[in-house]
């Protein structure tokens, strides 16, 4: 569901952190509040675009990083450069090149690991952060050793884990059988052909397959040490499409129990895309959490 209606003026820029480049669109007064959106796979920047246009619409400052590995980003070979802290640190350096003491953050997806991991080791550089479709790391774990109907959902991160072939086979025939899990794990028109055809440009880019694919391989061949009983101190809304091909919904309501202060909230008729499906409501649930006092 494309609902981009107003022009933004996108600046584009590149951002030195944890010894790699990150590129990162940038939107909004630059003396706004900044709110940092962290996207998944296989996503980039531009899956923000209705998030975008709505928080500088409310006076924010807005950057979408490309996560390292992806689109425009750098791309480190080796699948020891994308383990879960590696990728935190990353953000945790973009937030203190911001010159910010605290920002608010977003994540969905992969960006949501990220951010759940962040805001357990660096508290005090968030104020807010709104978490979509991904439990806590600890349940997800959890789920995979003792949950067979999550392992079976599952089964594409084990398939990842081979070398070359899943990059040959996803990038085959113009990169058919990633842009068929996108639309058919997403309500009808969540993408369209314009977006996609995006989509591909960004997973062109020389060396961004492997990288990508890269994060699942680093989870599980090199699994961080997640600890099960440490509570997400930073305030939290949790939004969940319900109807998640991938990720059981039961999960949702364990993870919000980690937090001191969070609230978990269903969108029942969405799935894990929920933010390209139902922007408006997703908008306004993540600028109620954000909003100033």
């Amino acid at each position: 569901m494309t609902t981009f209606t107003t022009p933004l003026e996108i600046e584009h820029h590149t951002i030195a952190t944890n010894g790699i480049h990150l590129h990162v669109a940038q939107a909004g007064p630059v003396d706004g509040p900044l709110v940092i959106l962290l996207h998944g796979f296989p996503e980039f920047w531009h899956g923000w675009m209705n998030q975008i246009e709505a928080l500088v619409a409310e006076g924010y400052r807005v950057w979408a990083p490309d996560q390292r590995g992806y689109n425009l980003s750098d791309k480190p070979q080796g699948i020891e450069s994308y383990t879960l802290d590696v990728l935190v640190d990353d953000i945790a350096g973009l937030i203190r090149s911001s010159g910010r003491e605290q920002v608010d953050m977003i994540g969905h997806d992969w960006g949501a690991i990220v951010l759940w991991r962040l805001s357990e080791r660096y508290p005090e550089l968030i104020r807010r952060q709104v978490i979509m479709n991904v439990p806590h790391p600890a349940v997800m774990m959890d789920f995979l050793k003792s949950h067979a109907k999550q392992m079976m959902k599952s089964a594409y991160v084990f398939f990842f884990q081979i070398p070359d072939l899943p990059e040959k086979i996803l990038a085959a025939k113009d990169w058919k059988r990633l842009t068929g899990m996108l639309q058919q794990s997403a309500n009808e028109g969540a993408f369209s052909e314009e977006e996609l055809d995006l989509y591909r440009e960004a997973w062109s880019q020389p060396g961004a397959d492997t990288a990508m694919l890269n994060w699942y391989r680093a989870l599980m061949q090199k699994r961080p040490e997640i600890s099960d009983t440490a509570m997400i101190t930073v305030p939290t809304r949790m939004i969940w499409g319900s109807n998640d091909q991938a990720l059981s919904k039961e999960m949702s309501d364990l993870s919000i129990r980690k937090c001191v202060n969070g609230e978990l909230i269903h969108l029942d008729h969405c799935t894990h895309w929920l933010h390209h499906e139902d922007p408006k409501r997703v908008n306004t649930l993540i600028l109620q959490h954000l909003k100033y006092d």
